[in-house]
């Protein structure tokens, strides 16, 4: 099963670099480029210049520097192995939370194997690019995001135990979210960890992109005879979290529909009552409020908004049409909020296929219901469909089944902060 490790992580001395606030950066997909340029001007040595490197040979210059900053001794590697304990306090529908879980290295396995389960398909250009920086820097810089099952929270307690005490990094970023670090090197403890995870299975939350990419490289490595079976480059590093974590906050990815050559919102409700029992609404304030009661209440609920202010709550009638419809799917599968869309109205009533969806031709996503709504209002979409949050134990069911779901189902809150440790692949 899991095979997870300690490591010497590298990490910013920051007597040299500055403030650890000034050093890191949300994940690399999810920054502007003028957000990118703020970071460097904010602090020249900001591991966005490592993780998001620009310039005619971008993966060429990000090496060039990284050799340059552990020359300087801006960077650093442990002096033991170890693992890193991370915690983020944050803010999520109205309360203050918080996720605390283990970061350290796992070794790659194929999907095939079962060991390491995906949820969600990915696209080929983003693994492209991560693979030629891994080619170039030998380094991770940021984590995947992974769960595990731990009926009895046992290695949560271990962790729980080993950061009560002051953290050996903090602070608090632009979002208002507290990002914590402890720093384990207790013999004991790791080999404790380590054998914890030796039954378990490894359920990738989020980073796809970056596990498959994790395999391309290791593949690469061993095929140009760079590295053999047991290598460093065997490993990627990974935050693991227990999938029963009260912490645990996944947002909803909404729908928004564009650039169809024709659209009529009589004719997609005269379809929809196909399927779905279809109810008026006017204004929009309590709409994911709505969709949350009837998701509480075991239904199939979606919002499809069509602007100023008027939206249409869809109710599946019977989801037995799913088995009929998708047969070869797993129950888990068949009945995701998710699937029902892009089955029943997305594919078949607007003619969105799969290959459509993965080019984002006519479909594109955003997280925050205030852009589902608004993006509508202003003409960028001509509709848009806001969902229920997928819950984690249909992620478990759906990678447990060995399936994935469409892109975009998930989106794991908060992202993980980059540049508190990375993982030279040495």
């Amino acid at each position: 099963m899991a095979q997870i490790a300690p490591f010497r992580g590298m990490r910013f001395d920051t007597d040299k670099a500055g403030e650890i606030k000034s050093l890191c950066c949300p994940p690399y997909d999810i920054i502007s480029e003028a957000q990118r340029l703020s970071f460097i001007e904010e602090n020249p040595y900001n591991i966005i210049r490592l993780e998001l490197p620009k310039g005619d040979n971008p993966y060429g210059n990000a090496a060039e520097l990284l050799k340059k900053w552990e020359e300087e001794g801006i960077l650093k590697l442990e002096d033991k192995p170890a693992f890193y304990i991370y915690e983020e306090e944050f803010t999520a529908y109205g309360k203050r939370n918080s996720i605390k879980g283990l970061i350290c290295r796992l070794k790659v396995e194929e999907f095939s194997k079962g060991v390491v389960l995906p949820h969600e398909f990915t696209l080929s250009k983003a693994k492209e690019d991560r693979l030629n920086l891994m080619k170039a820097t030998n380094c991770n810089f940021s984590q995947i995001y992974g769960l595990y099952m731990d009926e009895e929270h046992t290695s949560l307690q271990t962790i729980d135990e080993y950061s009560k005490g002051k953290a050996d990094l903090e602070f608090t970023d632009s979002d208002n979210i507290t990002h914590r670090m402890w720093i384990v090197t207790d013999e004991k403890v790791l080999r404790k960890l380590v054998s914890d995870f030796s039954e378990r299975k490894i359920y990738i939350a989020d980073g796809h992109h970056r596990y498959e990419t994790a395999l391309n490289y290791r593949n690469y490595c061993r095929e140009k005879g760079i590295s053999k079976e047991g290598d460093a480059q065997d490993y990627q590093m990974i935050f693991l979290c227990d999938m029963g974590h009260p912490g645990l906050v996944v947002f909803p990815t909404h729908r928004l529909v564009r650039d169809l050559e024709s659209f009529d919102k009589a004719t997609v409700l005269s379809k929809c009552e196909k399927y779905f029992d279809v109810k008026d609404h006017t204004g929009t304030d309590n709409m994911e409020e709505i969709l949350m009661r009837a998701d509480k209440e075991g239904k199939k609920a979606l919002g499809f908004y069509t602007g100023n202010g008027r939206w249409y709550e869809l109710t599946l009638r019977d989801i037995s049409v799913m088995d009929t419809l998708l047969p070869d799917l797993s129950l888990a599968s068949r009945q995701l909020d998710v699937t029902v869309l892009h089955s029943l109205i997305l594919e078949e009533i607007f003619g969105i296929d799969k290959e459509n969806m993965a080019a984002q031709i006519n479909l594109t996503y955003t997280k925050f219901f205030d852009e589902a709504i608004s993006s509508v209002d202003c003409g960028k979409a001509q509709c848009s469909f806001v969902l229920n949050s997928t819950k984690v134990t249909e992620i478990r069911d759906v990678a447990t089944a060995g399936e994935k779901m469409p892109q975009k189902s998930t989106y794991f809150y908060p992202k993980m902060i980059t540049g508190m440790v990375m993982n030279k692949l040495v």
